[in-house]
């Protein structure tokens, strides 16, 4: 049973996109960080925003890339290779598109779905076998309108209901670090 030993939550950097749908990876790290008294500091050999806490025991980084979310992979892919961190350490904290707003899923592994994030992830690791915490930030009802949909800034119910999301996983994260995903899940799915 895989322990989680780096939990990345995906985004795009600068004022122009921190309160928009696509950065809700980057506002549970934020949180995550904020909870645990955690400074987030721009290490530049990883890309990324990274610091490291004490969850449930487990020593656990974070780290949000800098590179824009095409290019996730890279920073992800860096910190973990720098230290000796395999694919099944791996929790990466997105949105997602095909969840109502403020509904949360654990999954391990998985395609794409159309996320340039977690595609580019799965490019520099090869492997799409890393867990996923999937945040719903619900879909604009036309595949057409999603790229600005995810680049714009939810609604205030939206918003609530997406920081309601993430207050909610934070007690279950000791369970996921633990690797006791089957726990976590049913403590995330049923709510």
């Amino acid at each position: 049973m895989s322990t989680i030993q780096l939990i990345a939550g995906l985004g795009n950097p600068g004022a122009k996109y921190e309160d928009t749908r696509h950065n809700v990876g980057f506002w549970f790290v934020d949180e995550l960080a904020r909870s645990k008294g955690c400074s987030l500091n721009h290490e530049s050999k990883f890309q990324g925003e990274v610091g490291k806490i004490n969850l449930g025991g487990h020593s656990v980084w974070l780290i949000k890339p800098m590179t824009f979310m095409n290019l996730s992979g890279q920073s992800v892919a860096a910190l973990a290779s720098y230290y000796k961190l395999t694919v099944e350490n791996l929790l990466v904290v997105h949105d997602e598109l095909d969840l109502d707003p403020g509904t949360v899923r654990l999954k391990c592994g998985g395609g794409h779905g159309g996320h340039n994030g977690l595609r580019d992830i799965i490019s520099h690791f090869s492997s799409k076998e890393f867990y996923r915490l999937r945040i719903g930030i619900g879909h604009p009802g036309s595949a057409a309108d999603v790229s600005n949909y995810v680049l714009a800034n939810p609604s205030s119910s939206d918003r609530s209901a997406l920081i309601k999301a993430i207050d909610d996983c934070m007690p279950v994260l000791p369970q996921i670090v633990d690797g006791e995903m089957q726990k976590a899940m049913n403590h995330l799915h049923s709510r």
